[in-house]
């Protein structure tokens, strides 16, 4: 154990005997902790110990005076226990107070739970990154996690233990360091919480202010030395904490997550974001974006959309098929829309990009080239499962359109035909995809973990061509999403700037199981309709249910910025963004399958949430052109490489953020493209 986590026996409310699940917490014996600073010195940490003044309420008292009173009290039913702290100061202090709350699981027998950054062990993440590899000890600081909640899960019997901070979590302030001893500059609601090993066995652990161990995140791949925050209580004022333990079990982790979720949802109860901007209006100012941002002075057209700086949003020279440029959707997009509002401008601006890939945007073989840089004349070599498979999507949908409006394209036809062949030959036996592959379909990266990117095409392609040998490869690539993804409860990889758990890998596991479960029917229907249940549990997990504080002179706490709905990005990439893409969809379609009314009341918010930092006139949030969605949104005390939490990073891709708000606003659309009509 981290000699820092070793140092300090903190609250310990330890059980009975009995199974965890079964009992409520006893506090019989406790030893909780708190530590006093004087500015300019270390500080110095008190043990506690339990002084009981009447059934439930407890007094934390040290061996020395302290300038503070510390009232516990702990109320348990039900499988539950609040714990309320009560600290009131004599004198002028500044704290940081911490507790443990001990299971009877061992811990090696133990999975982990952090909605949104920490998943089983985190093994799939990298040591730069908080994992196992570093430690198998680890607290973070609230903010970064979905919901402000700690689980345990016992593989062995099922057994899980959780702790969910229960305060208004209103305020943050700004401090001078990352590291070490910190002092808060003002008012602030952000503890921590995470899991600690005493000896063998899983112990919960909550602090106020923040304790960071054994090493704080501060930016990608970059561990930092811990960091321990002191809030300042003056003579007289008193502040109270809260928490609640909650006990269970479940056949497996993946239960256990829908659980967790389950009862944060019903717990935080997020509402709708209140915002006047209606799907119309955002997609008038989106719609910029298709103007601005068109490049037509290359061989390949495009809408620049990557590695753009926020300051001036200058058009550059790269075009990107999929991942973050999605140039593709992007232009059937415009042209679309550019017809339903009669904007011919819109209409040309599509159709001149997909006119130039035709031309000019297949490689030797007959892949799409996925990222051209003309400013330096260089091209991705390594191929991806994932951007070959966005652009077949986007082109399908394209081809679809203009077939209903009486306009064929063979020569499309025929090119996304010979991308699929070339797909499915480099299939596994096994169903899954290689990540990466060259042109020569030389294999660089055999991780499955992109997978479920390319069900999506497969499944619209047997649509759109009526031919089964399609549907064929994407059922076979959805039982490698059962058995190695779904089953397992291990979602990784989807993304292509990281090796980690991430949302996407859920998230697109969830919508690739959807679109099966449109075009088959009854056992087998129903069988993908669980799969997208299960997945999509995982996929929720990553979206907050509650509003990160800020502090002033931070510019999404001046904006009244609320996190509710926005989905953290993965281990690597601590930040939030507005990736949704089809699965406000998936959740009210899985909402009406399961009479489960928690999906659709939260689809609603994500939809209404992702409204809030539209860029227009007099409301540009940071950017510099209207209707450039933002990306890399840094809520917690974390940054991308610039400007750190309240900000963006300095470079961002409106290209995706643009192409999955349309999403969005688009409901119905897979729906619409899979089922017959009598099935709609």
């Amino acid at each position: 154990m981290h000699i820092m986590l070793k140092k300090f026996i903190l609250g310990c409310l330890f059980l009975s005997t009995m199974p965890v699940w079964g009992i409520t917490l006893v506090p019989q014996q406790m030893n909780a902790q708190i530590s006093l600073k004087i500015p300019g010195n270390q500080s110095i940490s008190y043990p506690l110990t339990l002084l009981e003044r009447n059934n439930g309420v407890y007094e934390l008292n040290s061996s020395e005076k302290l300038p503070v009173a510390i009232i516990q009290k702990v109320i348990s039913e039900n499988g539950k226990s609040s714990i309320e702290v009560q600290i009131n100061a004599s004198e002028k202090v500044w704290f940081n107070f911490s507790e443990r709350i001990q299971s009877t699981f061992r811990h090696n027998d133990c999975l982990f739970y952090m909605p949104g950054f920490w998943y089983r062990k985190n093994l799939r993440s990298p040591k730069e990154a908080p994992s196992f590899h570093t430690s198998d000890s680890w607290t973070v600081r609230e903010d970064r996690l979905s919901a402000p909640l700690t689980g345990i899960f016992n593989e062995k019997d099922g057994e899980y233990i959780s702790v969910l901070r229960l305060d208004k979590l209103d305020g943050d302030a700004l401090t001078t360091h990352d590291t070490g001893e910190v002092i808060l500059s003002g008012k602030s609601s952000i503890g921590a919480t995470g899991f600690v090993n005493e000896d063998g066995i899983s112990s919960l652990s909550v602090s106020f202010p923040y304790w960071e161990t054994p090493r704080s995140y501060i930016r990608k791949l970059t561990l930092a030395s811990e960091v321990k925050a002191f809030y300042k209580l003056d003579k007289g004022e008193s502040i109270t904490l809260k928490w609640e333990v909650k006990n269970g079990k479940a056949e497996d982790y993946s239960t256990f997550v829908r659980n967790m979720w389950e009862y944060c949802y019903d717990t935080m109860a997020p509402q709708p974001v209140k915002t006047a901007y209606t799907v119309e209006y955002m997609k008038n100012i989106l719609s910029k974006y298709f103007v601005e941002s068109y490049v037509g002075n290359h061989s390949l057209k495009y809408n620049s959309g990557v590695h753009l700086n926020i300051d001036d949003c200058c058009p550059n020279g790269i075009s990107e098929i999929g991942f973050v440029g999605r140039v593709l959707l992007n232009a059937f997009n415009s042209l679309e829309y550019g017809e339903q509002m009669n904007r011919p401008e819109l209409v040309s601006n599509g159709q001149r990009i997909f006119d130039s890939y035709l031309q000019n945007g297949f490689t030797t073989t007959g892949f799409f080239r996925e990222f051209v840089n003309f400013d330096d004349n260089t091209e991705e070599q390594n191929l991806s499962i994932r951007r070959q498979s966005e652009g077949i999507f986007a082109t399908l949908y394209y081809l679809e359109y203009e077939r209903n409006a009486g306009r064929v394209h063979p020569d499309w036809e025929k090119r996304v035909k010979n991308i699929l062949k070339l797909i499915l030959e480099v299939q596994k036996e096994d169903g899954s995809f290689p990540r990466k592959f060259r042109d020569n379909q030389v294999i660089v990266d055999n991780s499955g973990g992109s997978t479920p990117s390319a069900v999506l095409p497969l499944v619209m392609a047997y649509t759109y061509f009526k031919d089964k040998d399609y549907l064929n490869a994407a059922k076979k690539a959805a039982s490698y999403l059962e058995n190695e993804i779904i089953s397992k409860a291990d979602y990784f990889s989807s993304t292509l700037d990281a090796n980690c758990e991430d949302k996407e890998a859920s998230l697109y596991a969830a919508t690739a199981t959807y679109y099966l479960a449109l075009v088959t029917k009854e056992k087998e229907r129903k069988h993908y309709a669980e799969l997208t249940r299960q997945a999509a549990y995982f996929a929720l997990s990553w979206y907050y249910l509650w509003d990160v504080p800020f502090a002033e002179g931070q510019m999404l706490g001046d904006l009244s910025f609320k996190s509710r709905g926005w989905g953290n990005v993965s281990v690597e990439n601590n930040h939030i963004d507005v990736f949704i893409f089809d699965f406000v969809d998936v959740l009210r379609w899985l909402s009406e399958q399961y009479n489960e009314p928690r999906f659709s009341s939260f689809a609603e918010v994500i939809s209404t949430s992702m409204r809030q930092l539209v860029p227009y006139s007099g409301h540009l949030c940071g950017i510099a052109r209207e209707g450039y969605y933002p990306e890399v949104v840094q809520h917690a005390h974390w940054d991308y490489g610039k400007n750190g939490k309240g900000f963006y990073n300095d470079i961002f891709a409106p290209g995706w953020t643009v192409a999955s708000l349309w999403e969005l606003f688009t409901p119905g659309r897979a729906e619409k493209f899979l089922l017959k009509e009598g099935e709609k």
